[in-house]
């Protein structure tokens, strides 16, 4: 199973895209995707978006907020991707051209209107909830046949130390 790493950043009602259009053989050519990619062994979630948003776009977060994971079973090469699924509107930096593919602001609105995989016009919406989501997604020759979600209430922050 690979651990990966899915980022949407956002600033003035926009969010950031990868417009995956520079390697033929991506699984993701021709979609628009948000940040992120495969952890490193022994890197947490966290610290692997922040590595991926800098090394694809120059641009380093603040404080990402991780709203859910989502299964990928079999997605790519009969391996399972586990994909943690992040959020981040603090950042510093300048965009940097990115080898995968360009990268665009698109307007809130026109998001799920761009090509998208299926299953990402289902979660994006679920970036706006409170509450913290556990999801699958089965995809059988790049077509979403299935999905489950379960989400579960936000934690209660002040009740940690």
């Amino acid at each position: 199973m690979l651990g990966l790493t899915l980022c949407y950043i956002r600033q003035n009602k926009k969010t950031l895209m990868l417009y995956r259009n520079k390697k033929e053989n991506d699984v993701h050519f021709g979609k628009y995707n948000g940040l992120g990619g495969k952890l490193k062994p022994g890197e947490s979630p966290e610290e692997g978006v922040k590595r991926e948003v800098e090394e694809e776009s120059g641009l380093i977060l603040e404080k990402p907020r991780l709203h859910g994971f989502i299964l990928f079973p079999e997605y790519k090469d009969n391996e399972d991707w586990l994909v943690f699924v992040f959020t981040a509107t603090q950042f510093s930096g300048v965009l940097k051209d990115c080898p995968e593919g360009e990268l665009v602001w698109v307007d809130d609105d026109e998001l799920l209107k761009i090509p998208l995989w299926e299953g990402d016009r289902i979660f994006i919406p679920w970036l706006e909830k409170p509450s913290f989501f556990s999801a699958k997604f089965i995809y059988r020759d790049k077509r979403l046949v299935e999905h489950q979600v379960h989400f579960y209430p936000e934690p209660n922050m002040a009740q940690f130390p």
